[in-house]
């Protein structure tokens, strides 16, 4: 996906409703509701939330710092909020 392809959404206070799936063979995000995040990290240690959180900052163009995970730290489905 092209850097800031997504840059349309991002407005400070937008939330993020995403369904993820861990251990796939590529990095890929998906419009829709929720929003499908396929990363390559394995579900341990926070790595597939840090590599989903810098998936959604690249599509949406911006640093991966502005984004907080809000809910779902250990769940499949996740809230990210942008600051």
């Amino acid at each position: 996906m092209k850097k800031g392809a997504w840059s349309g959404l991002a407005v400070a206070g937008a939330t993020f409703a995403l369904q993820v799936r861990p251990g796939a063979r590529r990095n890929a995000l998906t419009a829709g509701a929720p929003i499908k995040a396929e990363v390559t990290a394995a579900p341990e240690d926070g790595k597939a939330n840090a590599a989903v959180a810098e998936l959604l900052a690249h599509a949406l163009g911006v640093a991966k710092s502005r984004l907080v995970l809000v809910k779902g730290a250990t769940s499949r489905e996740k809230v990210f909020r942008l600051e």
